[in-house]
């Protein structure tokens, strides 16, 4: 294909069902907002634009150090990256056949003459390349993925706080455990994705950018200035970043491998609190609902279905984006100063960050439409197990029984709860009719304050230990954490 052919091929509009990526078409539809605020930092275009960034930033270096860089041409040289045409590059790279010499070519065509001789001077491909991604990578953190994120965590601390008295069945194994809240079950995503949230925005600004030429000992900087680093470190400024500590011809590839690692942390967390939510959707449980609108259709054949399909979108697309944190682990390696080995692959971080960006976004649509089913937590904790009602309350039970001198208490309440099982009827009935053990239960009870303690075992709900109290805590912390970044 030639470039001027190419190059008029590039400027028709293509058919959005013609692209292959599902982030390309389905989701730019469905996600529309967001998709357009990723292109601004992670599509081709913004690639394209962040090299010549990267460029005009290192003539401005050039400029500044000679003492010749003025208010005027700054400006002019800002207003050269920002109008670079992409298609102008690719049709001249279907003649180089390299990527930033493309570029190059094209950018002193439109710089000022008097410092065309600047561009590019003393650097190598990837001293623009992995400085660039680096600014992409951080701006799309920053100005993207933080954002969705900390609206999520702050609409979560909103239900941890406002459900933190709800009473809710806990749940081990799939299995009824012990009472705690609902906001207490919301608080534990709270705590884990706030984490991890202020540990994505830490790594945000760690990353790192270089000068430092072929294999990063400043061969050809040392060629033009006296002092290299001093070079780097003003090219880089224009750009907000600072000199990786030590560079091959890459920048060391940690910085970034952390920051994508930590992302997939917090993705993981999302992909769990999703599951979670879908399994507390089913029928036999139902105590929360994601929201339904009135001409949404759950089911192609039965029309009674409320699916919670955008839970399951969540995980279906941590499923998609996880697995590929081990081609970010096999981009560490490098041989020697560099191979080529990911070129490819780490093209491949922008589908990433837009996998996860596209599902926090639709976790915060699940969580800000979320209803939460009270009666229903009520009477699921009420059964809680079903025979056995009340049976949640084995273990204070046992405890109570232990702390009054009783050696084999749990086993003394393991018979009770089969005979609760065997008779149908409910655990605090049987427990009454055993009138020592519930006598020395209640003595314990009372020793510890605890208000009406022969009624403790006919309300489950009160056996909640510190659920409440830790879910207005961690809401309460994280909400102003959230509105401090």
């Amino acid at each position: 294909m030639s470039g001027c052919f190419l190059y008029t091929a590039l400027m028709e509009t293509r058919n959005i069902f013609l692209n292959i990526s599902p982030v390309d078409h389905r989701y730019s539809l469905s996600e529309a907002s967001v998709f357009d605020a990723l292109s601004s930092h992670i599509s081709e275009q913004a690639a394209v634009l962040s090299c010549a960034r990267a460029e005009t930033a290192l003539i401005k270096a050039h400029l500044s150090i000679r003492g010749e860089l003025t208010p005027q041409l700054e400006k002019e040289l800002d207003a050269v990256a920002d109008s670079i045409d992409p298609a102008a590059v690719y049709a001249e790279e279907e003649k180089t056949h390299h990527n930033i010499r493309a570029l190059v070519n094209v950018m002193k065509t439109m710089v000022p003459a008097p410092v065309a001789p600047l561009v590019h001077l003393g650097a190598t491909s990837v001293d623009i390349l992995d400085t660039a991604l680096s600014v992409r990578v951080r701006d799309c953190i920053r100005q993207v993925i933080l954002p969705l994120l900390r609206e999520l965590e702050t609409k979560l601390c909103d239900i941890a706080a406002a459900e933190a008295e709800t009473p809710q069945v806990g749940r081990t194994h799939g299995q009824h455990a012990v009472p705690i809240t609902f906001g207490f079950a919301v608080a534990e995503y709270v705590s884990r994705l706030g984490k991890s949230i202020l540990e994505i925005e830490n790594r945000s600004k760690m990353l790192k950018g270089k000068l430092a030429g072929p294999v990063g000992a400043y061969n050809g900087p040392s060629m033009i200035v006296k002092d290299p680093e001093e070079l780097e470190r003003r090219y880089l400024s224009y750009l907000g970043l600072e000199p990786s500590e030590h560079s091959t011809q890459l920048v060391e590839p940690e910085y970034l491998l952390r920051l994508l690692l930590e992302c997939n942390v917090a993705f993981g967390v999302i992909a769990n609190l999703a599951d979670d939510l879908r399994n507390l959707q089913r029928s036999e449980i139902g105590e929360v609902f994601e929201y339904f609108s009135s001409t949404q259709v759950g089911s192609s054949t039965m029309p009674q279905k409320r699916n919670p399909w955008n839970s399951e979108h969540v995980k279906s697309l941590w499923k998609a984006f996880a697995p590929r944190v081990m081609t970010f682990f096999m981009d560490q390696i490098s041989e020697h100063q560099r191979d080529l080995t990911n070129s490819a692959s780490q093209r491949f971080v922008a589908d990433y960050l837009a996998g996860f960006a596209l599902a926090v976004a639709r976790m915060k649509s699940v969580v800000t439409g979320l209803q939460a089913d009270r009666n229903n937590m009520a009477h699921n904790l009420a059964v809680a197990g079903g025979k056995v009602k009340g049976g949640v309350l084995a273990e204070p039970a046992y405890i109570l029984l232990a702390e009054a001198g009783v050696s084999d208490g749990h086993e003394v309440i393991r018979k009770i709860t089969l005979e609760a099982e065997q008779t149908g009827a409910s655990f605090y009935e049987i427990l009454v009719k055993h009138t020592d053990v519930f006598e020395k239960i209640t003595a314990q009870l009372e020793k510890l304050g605890v208000a009406d303690p022969a009624g403790f075992f006919a309300d489950p709900a009160r056996y909640r230990g510190l659920a409440a109290e830790k879910a207005r805590k961690l809401a309460e912390k994280y909400a102003r954490l959230m509105a401090s970044c």
